[in-house]
């Protein structure tokens, strides 16, 4: 029977790393690690997608499990990618079988050790973020039990990356209208100035300050800010 001690250990150790401004690599670090205390494999890693959908090493328990992962990225073949265009585990239970999915991979796998190779992907619904990697020395088939803890560990990891994904792009487009809202001041400080400045009615301020911000091929909060800062006293034909 599973070691409960060691499934709630590595279960409580995920949830720790999900504080405020949680460190995602921390958390795939800590996946990997207890990936092989809790399940009846020797390493693993874990691959996550980039802003262009190809995949990345994001964590790995050891140096020999991150360079079997490159060298899977590097020949475009093995069974994280798999998994990751899937979106659905697979597995090669002996990697000496000459009839296997993936020669070269199966070769360096071979030369660095391991005798089998199994991954899960990390998704919710339809959207496919990565896959973990589990490595063994010995031909091993993943037994369901195993398969299934595994694959709830992928769960926790994909939902806080995809929660701190979303809150990034929160904070990147509040900071976004933050900055239009101050420039929108700026310039209209800047046409307060110009009407002051040259007896226009704010409208016609306007036209001026755009006006020159295309003639100077300037963003017009640039120039308007320009504006605010020399009290007017800038040629704006």
């Amino acid at each position: 029977m599973r070691d409960i001690q060691l499934l709630t250990r590595a279960f409580v150790d995920l949830a720790d790393t999900l504080v405020d401004d949680f460190d995602v690599i921390d958390l795939l670090m800590v996946l990997s690690h207890r990936c092989v205390e809790s399940l009846d494999v020797d390493e693993a890693g874990v691959m996550l997608t980039d802003g262009d959908g190809n995949l990345r090493v994001a964590a790995a328990s050891s140096e020999r499990a991150r360079l079997l992962e490159l060298f899977e990225l590097q020949n475009d073949e093995g069974p994280c990618l798999d998994s990751f265009r899937r979106g659905e585990p697979v597995a090669s239970s002996d990697l000496r079988d000459p009839a296997g999915p993936w020669p070269r991979f199966a070769r360096e796998a071979l030369d660095s050790g391991f005798r089998s190779a199994h991954a899960l992907p990390m998704r919710l619904r339809g959207q496919v973020i990565g896959a973990l990697n589990l490595f063994s020395t010995q031909p091993l088939q993943l037994p369901d039990e195993d398969e299934r803890v595994a694959q709830a560990f992928a769960d926790i990891a994909t939902i806080a990356v995809l929660q701190e994904w979303q809150l990034r792009e929160q904070v990147r487009v509040a900071g976004q209208l933050q900055a239009a809202l101050d420039s929108r001041v700026v310039i209209e400080q800047a046409k307060g100035v110009i009407a002051e400045r040259h007896n226009l009615d704010m409208e016609v301020a306007f036209t001026t300050l755009r006006q020159a911000a295309r003639n100077s091929n300037r963003r017009l909060s640039d120039l308007a800010r320009e504006v605010v800062l020399s009290r007017g006293h800038i040629n704006l034909a």
